[in-house]
This record gives structure tokens, C-alpha cells and sequence, in this order.
């Protein structure tokens, strides 16, 4: 076989190779870039759809409040109120339910033949007993239910989200709710968004790869002694720019460090440097300045230490959620000063990597906020299994702040 074709199949072959490669590289950060976007985005909206649904609950039982209070026959108030929810319509779907505590409906605006039965046993789709939940969830001192319900507008079942307080004099369960139809079109089209990205990606690809191998055969008819030259010349200017990515990168790694290890490191020299001289001139006293230096270098250590474990926690993966939020309260109170207790009741409770990782970045970042905001002198950390959910719970004896005033803020 002539140099030339070696040449030119040594050539085809790792070009295709690369761009396989780049294309199967391409589509699978795409589709993590895609899921990453578009649960952001869910998340985003559906704390927009929380705030605004626990808006229309405090109005709501603002309306009503009154009528608790206005020595009316209970019968009378009640019926009052119930008139005051059926006309508190918003937008095309939104309306006020109430319930009895044994799931008797009271008041459903766009469904009034449900008025008077017992829904207590009602299930969505997806066989979630959406009355029971919404019920327990008042109970618990009201909160948030996702659950799929008949949309007015469409018809169709949609998933819904809805806030549920308790009436507590009546013995009602109220609430709203918002269907979620539109945060799903928006996550579906990043999606198909990325999906079509994906495939003039690959077209492109093949496009490229076509192409390439075009020019490759013509430059090949052609080759001499020149273009073997220029080929080399072109390696070598490929070396050089993965050379220069690689400093390029070490560059950007040294910037990090410089503004924190870098600076204690150069002190400790310093230090040493200064016991040395001492050493030599037999004054001052050596001793001092390499205790001095020794100490520096512990908190060098401690604070690569730190550093490591803030971007991977190790004993989250070798030991557990449990030792390592004990050792993440004992790193919090050596560095900010501020006293802190913490008590985790897991049991044998087997967490997956990812609700392991997710609690522990979510009491790192609360005990962030307690160093930096609260100007509290102690603070407690309680994780716990309650059978139903795990509980996390960061609580602190600082300022605090005025939450309804956050809220009307908010709005």
C-alpha cells in the first residue's frame, strides 16, 4: 500500500473516531444540560405558583374571617362564607374549594354537583386519594399537595397544585389551586428543544465528517513532499493549543488558590525564614517563630482541608449522611466561633447518593446563612426520619427576620 493511502486511512479512521465521539459527547451533556435546565426552570415556577397560591389563601380567609367573628348563627356565617368562596373566581381556572373533615365537599365553584357528597375515597389517575391527602395535609398545619384533577377549561385531567389551610372554628379544610399544564409545556419544550438541537448536531456531524473525508481523498490524489510538511506544521499547531488549553487551565487553577492557600503558604515561609535567621544570628527567638510557622501551616492544612471537603465530602460516601453532618457542625463551629449541636436519627435508613448529597449541600448552605446573617451564638442541627419523610431542621438563636413582612414583600 502506497505511504499516501496509509496516510489518508490513518487519517479517515481517528477523524471519524473524534467525531463519533464529539457527536455521542455532544448528546449526552446536551440531554443533562436539558434536565438540569428544565428541572430549574420547574422548580422556578412552581415556587411562583407557591407563593401566588398562598396569596389567594390568605385573601380567602381574609374574606371569611369576619363572619367567624360576627355572632351570626354558625348556620348563617357558614352559608355567608361559602357564597364569599363560590365568587372568588381568578383567571379562567381558578376557584376556592372547602371540605368537611370526613371529606363532605362544601363549596366547588366549577364543579357544583360535587357539593354535599363525600370525596373521601376519590382517586386520581394515579390512584392518589386526593380529598384524604388534602385533608391530612390541613391538618398537619396546611402545606402544598400535587395531585391530577379535571381542568374546567380543557376538561382534561391536569396536574394541579393546590394550598390547603384548616378553618379551624368550622372544622374545614380550604384551599385553592393552580394546574401545572403550563409548567409541563415549558419543560416539554426544552426537551424537544434539545432534541432538535441534538439531531442538526448530528447532521452537522455527519455533514462535517463527509465532507473531511472528501477533502482527505483529493488532498490525497495530490500529496507530496509540501504537503507533508504542512500536515506536520498543522500537528504541531494542534499540540501547541492543547498545550496552551492545559496552561490555560492551570492558569485558571492557580488564580483559585492563589487568593487562599497560596498567601499562607508564602507566610509560613516567611515565618521559617524568620526562625532561620534567628537561628543563624542567635537572636530572638527561634522557637517562637517556628511555633508561629507550625500553626500557620496547621491552618493551611486545615483549609485545603476545608476546601476539599466543600467541593466532595468523602465521609459523605465512605461513612455516611450521618458522620458527615456531625463533622460538618464540627468544621462550622471551629471556624465561625458560634456553638452548635447536632442530633440525626436515621436508624438503618439506606439514602441514595443523591437525597444523601442534596441534605447535606442544604444544612451546609443553611449554616452558611446562620454565620452570615443571623449573628447568632448557637445553633442546632436535627436531621430525622419520621417514617413518612426525612426531616431537616437548622435553627439558630439569631435576629431572625419578620416572615409575613418577606411575603407581603414578595407579592
Amino acid at each position: 500500500m502506497l505511504l499516501k493511502n496509509k496516510i489518508i486511512i490513518l487519517t479517515v479512521i481517528p477523524l471519524l473516531a473524534v467525531i463519533a465521539v464529539i457527536g455521542v459527547i455532544v448528546a449526552i451533556q446536551s440531554q443533562r444540560l436539558a434536565g438540569l435546565e428544565a428541572r430549574v426552570i420547574e422548580e422556578s415556577l412552581l415556587n411562583s405558583r407557591r407563593a401566588e397560591l398562598n396569596h389567594y389563601v390568605h385573601m380567602a380567609t381574609t374574606a371569611i374571617d369576619h363572619l367567624q367573628k360576627s355572632g351570626l348563627p354558625e348556620a348563617e356565617a357558614q352559608a355567608r362564607a361559602k357564597d364569599i368562596l363560590r365568587a372568588m373566581n381568578y383567571g379562567d381556572d381558578g376557584y376556592f374549594f372547602a371540605y368537611q373533615m370526613n371529606g363532605v365537599n362544601l363549596v366547588h365553584p366549577r364543579q357544583p354537583q360535587l357539593e354535599g357528597q363525600n370525596l373521601w375515597e376519590m382517586r386520581d389517575p394515579k390512584g392518589m386519594q386526593v380529598i384524604r391527602d388534602l385533608i391530612e395535609t390541613a391538618r398537619n398545619g396546611g402545606g402544598y399537595l400535587r395531585y391530577q384533577w379535571q381542568k374546567p377549561s380543557t376538561g382534561l385531567q391536569t396536574d394541579k397544585l393546590a394550598y390547603v389551610v384548616t378553618i379551624k372554628r368550622w372544622g374545614w379544610m380550604m384551599g385553592t389551586g393552580i394546574y401545572l399544564d403550563d409548567v409541563e409545556e415549558a419543560t416539554h419544550r426544552i426537551r424537544d428543544d434539545v432534541a432538535a438541537n441534538i439531531r442538526s448536531t448530528m447532521v452537522l456531524l455527519v455533514a462535517v465528517a463527509v465532507v473531511s473525508m472528501l477533502i482527505l481523498v483529493a488532498g490525497g490524489v495530490a500529496l507530496n513532499i509540501s504537503e507533508h510538511r504542512l500536515a506536520d506544521q498543522r500537528l504541531r499547531e494542534l499540540a501547541q493549543r492543547i498545550v496552551t488549553s492545559q496552561e490555560d487551565e492551570r492558569a485558571r487553577l492557580s488564580r483559585e488558590l492563589h487568593d487562599g492557600i497560596s498567601q499562607v503558604l508564602v507566610s509560613i515561609k516567611y515565618q521559617f525564614e524568620l526562625a532561620q535567621h534567628h537561628l543563624e544570628s542567635a537572636e530572638g527567638d527561634p522557637a517562637h517563630d517556628l511555633r508561629e510557622g507550625i500553626q500557620r501551616l496547621s491552618g493551611a492544612i486545615a483549609e485545603v482541608r476545608h476546601i476539599s471537603h466543600d467541593l466532595r465530602p468523602t465521609l459523605l460516601d465512605d461513612l455516611g449522611l450521618s458522620v458527615a453532618l456531625d463533622q460538618l457542625a464540627k468544621d462550622f463551629a471551629r471556624h465561625s466561633g458560634i456553638t452548635i449541636s447536632a442530633e440525626t436519627e436515621l436508624g438503618d435508613k439506606d439514602l441514595s447518593k443523591e437525597a444523601a448529597l442534596t441534605l447535606f449541600r442544604i444544612a451546609q448552605e443553611a449554616l452558611t446563612n446562620v454565620e452570615r446573617h443571623s449573628r447568632a451564638s448557637e445553633a442546632h442541627l436535627h436531621l430525622v426520619d419520621t417514617g413518612r419523610e426525612l426531616q431537616l431542621i437548622v435553627s439558630d438563636n439569631g435576629v431572625g427576620f419578620d416572615a409575613q413582612r418577606v411575603e407581603l414583600d414578595r407579592h
